[in-house]
């Protein structure tokens, strides 16, 4: 086992041919900066030929509550940082797994179900936010999220920014596996086990062939996602949602 590498705020380890990316922001519920996600892309773009699954998870109370959107947020830089994990994680050959520890929000979802498997604790929820600070969702969400559970229910998700409890995001198809708080390390472990230590080369296959299929013009919506999000920083809405977030307000929307 290797010695864990700590590049804030992003968590590395190797062990039993299973790469290990944690978000490591307990106290920020995991929020995503452009720096983080360059550094977990990196680390599967140059994952080494010992490695046959990659995990992703976070520590605490949320898996990830999505962009770190405090003081110096850079939208660009951000939109940059998830386009390019998300086109890591489904380019990559070896199957990726979430592992869900709790609330997944804004582009959270996006990294969650990017993944191949994604196991989540019972008493987690997944939320698309954007709605509710005057974006749009991002990290592909929009493709990922309607080819899991149809346009109806993707477009109930992004457009009400209603919060899925787990266990209904499992019975939707969202995820595969919803198991109870104290069986969820055991079920990670047997997910992370099977893939590990199964035919390498024909898992990479057949999720070449899945994602073909199911995800097919996911390079033109990553783009696309970041010419509309790019342009809504711009608008009146946009800085009206996080003012009234940190104002503990209801936001008041005029459509500009």
């Amino acid at each position: 086992m290797t010695d864990p590498v700590l590049i804030d705020p992003v968590l590395i380890t190797e062990d039993d041919g299973v790469l290990t990316i944690t978000w490591n922001q307990p106290d920020r519920l995991n929020g995503l900066t452009g720096e983080m996600l360059n550094t977990a892309a990196e680390a599967i773009e140059t994952v080494g030929p010992a490695v046959r699954a990659i995990l992703i998870t976070g520590t605490g109370r949320a898996f990830s509550s999505g962009a770190a959107l405090g003081e110096g947020f850079d939208g660009a830089a951000t939109l940059d940082g998830i386009n390019r994990l998300v086109r890591a994680m489904t380019r990559c050959p070896l199957p990726v797994v979430s592992g869900v520890n709790g609330i997944a929000a804004g582009a959270g979802v996006s990294v969650a179900i990017a993944a191949d498997l994604t196991v989540a604790k019972q008493s987690g929820y997944f939320l698309l936010a954007f709605v509710n600070i005057g974006l749009m969702p991002d990290g592909g969400a929009t493709e990922l999220v309607a080819a899991s559970i149809g346009r109806a229910r993707a477009n109930r998700l992004a457009m009400l920014g209603e919060r899925l409890p787990a266990d209904e995001a499992a019975e939707m198809g969202l995820v595969q596996f919803s198991v109870p708080d104290d069986e969820y390390d055991a079920k990670l472990a047997e997910v992370l086990a099977k893939v590990a230590t199964g035919p390498t080369q024909a898992l990479g296959r057949m999720k070449q062939a899945i994602t073909a299929t199911t995800l097919p013009t996911l390079d033109a919506t990553l783009d696309a996602e970041r010419k509309g999000q790019v342009a809504l920083f711009d608008t009146v809405d946009a800085a009206e949602g996080p003012t009234a977030f940190r104002e503990k307000r209801p936001a008041v929307f005029v459509g500009r």
